[in-house]
This record gives structure tokens, sequence and C-alpha cells, in this order.
């Protein structure tokens, strides 16, 4: 964080209602969005962010969208501002994606705006949203393909583009860098469904134009000088906040260094050593040791690493604060060079922002001793149709994303939930009913997997079973995790059940294996496709996905009778909507 001028101490009712305002910005921006947009990924599941930034690019407030979002955007928009410099101006808006430009995987696009004082003269704030685009090209639909080795064949990679400048959209500028420059790998396609990407694109410029409507607002009435100097008060509460954890974490584990070691399903380990000065209550982060760049999509960006990071901090301290660019300012991040957490510009990504960034959590929580594995991964389902024809032609299409839930960990003094999002997810999932509605597939199970959650005095969560039937022949890639290293379980809790991939095969004259007899039935077969893997399913072919439980926490033996037994749901009272989504709902229903 940049030098700050020195401010009296702020006054607590101010600085409560600063936080709500700034929160409220984005909180109108993410409802701008949703209901501007298009796409089922960005109206429906809710995958995008929007957040405010101070003038130095450092994360001042967001809404409960996705953490590994709001922990990255300010890499973006930092590193804009150094390409830009002074040249924007009002009525310029910016587009990245790229993980070397502070991105996280290039599904994600980052939108950004600056807001100028009254006099134009000067940027007072940013406004950005981030939001996951269902294809943007590449070498198979939905852009998230389980086979990549290199970023080139997972669609456009867009450092900079200045997608409004002055007031006017480059529609032609947008159409070169999503359709026109991804289609020039071999084997690649450019964007399969450009109506829909560029709907959505110019529904995230319209939420940061909210955005930046009202935090003018603000400044009219409180004025610039006020306003400024909350934002850094709030900042310096998180990072109050976060050093006075890490003293806490230090006495109570009895000493100032941690580690601890986690490995993703290839078998490449992600270390981390922690050592906390009790003194000023800050603390290193070393990932030496972590395994080196992987030849596939497991690799992580740096900005990832740095989202993992502050989202575990924030979700540790016991306090309602705004996640921001404070709770960093205690931590210093060592990463390897060369490693899977900060890898070559060519290396493929887009799995690492999804599953490496959950290993990242689960190893920092470990090392902290703070819960169980929950499960790990996001079982990132996706098919389309569309790309590149046999003769090199690009034919439209279009690709569906979804994520999908899974247990969460146990801790001391909780089980673990079953069937949820997990960590730097926090998206929904698809409805069923516009699922079907809108693309050709039949769900045919959606439930909770008995059973899947570790054993111990505090349960892990379980796992979901969801079983899809596609309708005509289409390509679909399953990217996940988990899949041979079981979610772990701590003091002596049980791990949580490996998730597994399983493609229900109809027998085909053309695939050989029809019966001998052509009297006998036909019987599908099933088939473990294993954890990343892509498939030309046929009609009447299903996928069925199980995803990991999570662990647990304390010896099966010390469960007693008020915590439930077996691997029934007992200790749930009543079911009750809450957490981000709920609230979120609960502020739009009062809109």
């Amino acid at each position: 964080m940049s030098e700050q001028p020195k401010y009296n101490p702020p006054d607590p009712i101010l600085l409560t209602l600063f936080a709500n305002r700034f929160m409220s910005v984005a909180e109108a921006m993410g409802r701008s969005l949703q209901q501007t947009a298009i796409s089922t990924n960005i109206k429906e599941r809710l995958d995008f962010s929007c957040a405010l930034f101070a003038p130095d690019g450092d994360l001042v407030a967001n809404a409960p969208f996705i953490p590994i979002h709001l922990g990255s955007m300010s890499f973006a928009v930092k590193y804009q501002m150094q390409l830009h410099g002074k040249t924007l101006k009002p009525g310029d808006v910016l587009m990245t994606n790229s993980p070397h430009a502070g991105g996280s995987h290039l599904p994600d696009i980052t939108i950004i705006s600056p807001v100028f004082d009254a006099k134009a003269e000067k940027i007072i704030f940013f406004t950005a949203s981030r939001g996951h685009h269902a294809d943007i090209g590449g070498i198979l639909p939905g852009s998230m393909p389980p086979t990549s080795t290199t970023i080139f064949e997972e669609g456009a990679n867009i450092h900079s583009f200045k997608i409004v400048n002055d007031g006017v959209f480059d529609h032609d500028g947008l159409v070169e860098y999503m359709v026109t420059k991804p289609a020039q790998y071999p084997g690649s396609s450019g964007c399969r469904n450009l109506r829909d990407v560029e709907s959505d694109l110019k529904a995230q410029i319209a939420a940061n134009h909210k955005g930046i409507q009202l935090i003018q607002q603000i400044v009219d009435d409180y004025g610039l000088e006020t306003v400024q100097e909350y934002m850094y008060h709030i900042r310096a509460n998180a990072e109050s906040s976060v050093r006075n954890l890490l003293r806490d974490v230090a006495k109570r584990a009895g000493t100032n260094v941690l580690e601890a070691v986690d490995y993703l399903d290839d078998g490449s380990p992600i270390c981390l050593k922690v050592e906390i000065n009790e003194k000023d209550g800050s603390a290193v982060l070393d990932f030496e040791g972590t395994g080196c760049e992987i030849r596939g999509n497991l690799n992580s960006p740096i900005s990832v690493v740095h989202s993992a990071v502050i989202y575990c901090m924030r979700a540790m301290l016991d306090m309602d604060i705004p996640l921001n660019a404070g709770c960093l300012v205690p931590i210093t991040v060592k990463i390897p060079e060369g490693s899977l957490l900060s890898p070559s510009k060519t290396a493929a990504v887009c799995g690492g922002n999804v599953l490496t960034s959950q290993r990242i959590v689960d190893v920092v929580l470990k090392a902290f001793h703070a819960c169980a594995a929950s499960q790990g991964c996001t079982n990132n389902l996706t098919f389309g149709a569309g790309g590149k024809d046999k003769d090199g032609n690009n034919i439209t299409g279009w690709g569906y994303y979804e994520t999908i839930a899974g247990g969460s960990g146990a801790g001391p003094g909780w089980h673990g939930t079953s069937g949820v999002h997990t960590h730097i997810t926090n998206t929904r999932i698809g409805d069923v009913e516009i699922l079907e509605r809108r693309y050709p597939v039949i769900v045919h199970q959606f439930g909770i997997r008995e059973g899947s959650g570790g054993k111990g005095k505090w349960r892990g969560g379980d796992g979901v079973v969801r079983e899809l039937e596609f309708l005509e022949p289409i390509q679909v890639s399953i990217l996940s995790e988990r899949r041979t290293r079981q979610p772990y379980g701590m003091e002596g809790g049980e791990p949580g059940a490996l998730g597994r991939n399983t493609w229900v095969k109809q027998p085909r004259k053309p695939d050989g294996d029809m019966p001998d007899d052509p009297n006998a039935p036909l019987k599908s077969r099933k088939i473990n496709i294993g954890g990343k893997a892509t498939v030309f399913m046929g009609k009447g072919d299903r996928l069925l996905i199980e995803t990991p439980g999570a662990g647990a926490w304390g010896k099966p033996e010390d469960e007693d009778g008020a915590h439930g037994h077996g691997c029934g749901h007992e200790h749930v009272r009543a079911w009750a909507p809450r957490g981000s989504l709920a609230e979120r709902e609960a502020a739009q229903a009062a809109f």
C-alpha cells in the first residue's frame, strides 16, 4: 500500500457508515450486472464480482461475490494503471483477462472504469467488474479445456484493450480480440457466441457506470477529503485486525513457525511455511518447495495465490469487516519463480484458478490449524458446440459452464456442510429448469452423496451426485481434482471420500460396441473417465459426477449422542436460507 497522509483517529460511527456505503456501491453494481446480463453464467449462476478500488489500485470494498475474483482484481487495476498512466480520461473503459496482467484465467474478463473528480482532472477511484464468460474461444467449447497445455489453447488472451474510448464502444476491436486473434492458433477457434459475450460485457460496463454515479454521490455528500480519509481508515482497520489475528495464532500454537503441505492429484506438492513476527503482528508466507510448472492447466497465476491468501485471512477473522487490501498489508508472500504458482507466460492456467486455488486454501488453513479440508474442487463441467469445422471455418455455436458443489470441512465445534460451494467459488449451480429449457440435456439426479463426508467427532460435509443425459451428440469436458487424493481430516478426523466421474455410454454400431447377438438387449456400460477428460458423447449418453466429501475434525470414537451418529444429517435442526447468496436475494427483494 502506498504512503498515506496522517489522519486523526476515525469516528467509529462514520467508519461503519462509510464501510457500508462503499459496500453498497459494489452491491448496486452487482444488481445492475445481474439484471442486465443475458448469459446463464452471469445472470443465473452469479459467476461475477464487482468492487471499488482506491486511486492506487488497492481494493477498498466489495459485496459478497467470488473470493478468487476479489483478491486478484487489484492486480489487474494496478497493471492497467502502469500501462496507461495519466492518459485515461472520462468515458474510457478498459478490458483485460490475461493472467499476466492481473487476471485469473481467460474466461474471467475484467472491465475497469476510472472515476474522476468533479473537474475531471484527477482519478479518485476505480470501479471494476469481473465476469466468467461461457466461451471466449480456444480448442473446446466452454473455454475450460481439461487437456490444454499452453495458454493459446484456452481462448482470447487480452492484456489491455480500451473497449470504450471517450464514450464510444469499439465493436470492431472486440471482434478482433475475441474472434480473429484466438482463431490464429492451430486447433483453436474464436469466440463461439460473440453476441452473448458482447451483451454481457456491455452489462459490465453499465454496472461500472452505476458505481461511478454512486461514488460521486458519496463524494458530493461528504467531500472528497473525508471520503478518502475513511477509505484509508477502513483499510487500516482490516490491517490491524489481521495483525491481531496473527499474534493470537502464534500464542495459541505455542510457536511462531507453522508448516503444511498438500498435493494435487498428479502428485505436485504445494508447500507452505509461515513465520509470524509476534511483535508487529506480521507474517511471511513462503511457498518454497512447491512443485515446478505443470505441463497442463493447473498452473496458478501469482494474483490467484494472493487472492487465496487474502481470502483465508479474512475467513479466519471473527469480525464484520469488508475484505480489502488492508488484509494483506501485514503479509509477505514469497513464491518460487518457475513453480506452478509462478508459471511462465505461455503456461496453461484455466484449472489453476478454480482447482489449484482450492488447494492453496487447504494448505493455508491446514498450516493455521483452522479446519479440515473441504472438497478441494469445483468440478468444472463444460459442454457445447461450434468452433472450427474440418475446413477451418469458424462456426457460431455456444458453450455452457457450471461448477458443482461438494462438502465443506468440519472444525473445532462444528460439522461440515453438505452440498455447498466452498471457499473461493461462492457461485450458484445452474437451475435444473433453466438448464433443461435452454440446452439439450436432462438432469436425472441431483442430490446429496450420502456418507461421503469424513467421520469424526465433527463430521465432514457430504458431496453431491449430479447425473446428466445429453439429447444430441456433444463435446463434454470435466476438469476436477480430489479424484486420487482425499480431502484431509484434522485431529484424528477421517478424510472425505474421493470424487468420481463416470461416462454411462450407450452402445452404437459406429463405435463397434454393439452385442454380437442382434436380438440381445442393449446394455449401457460405465467408464471412469478420470479427473480431467473431454469426451464426445452420443445421444442418450450420461455423465455421472460424484463430488468429493470433506474431512472431519476429531476422532470418530469421540463422537457422542449430542452430535448424532451415522452418515445422516441429524445435526441440522432446520434449514434456513443464509450466507451471502441469501443476503443478496434479500437485498434484491428490498431494492
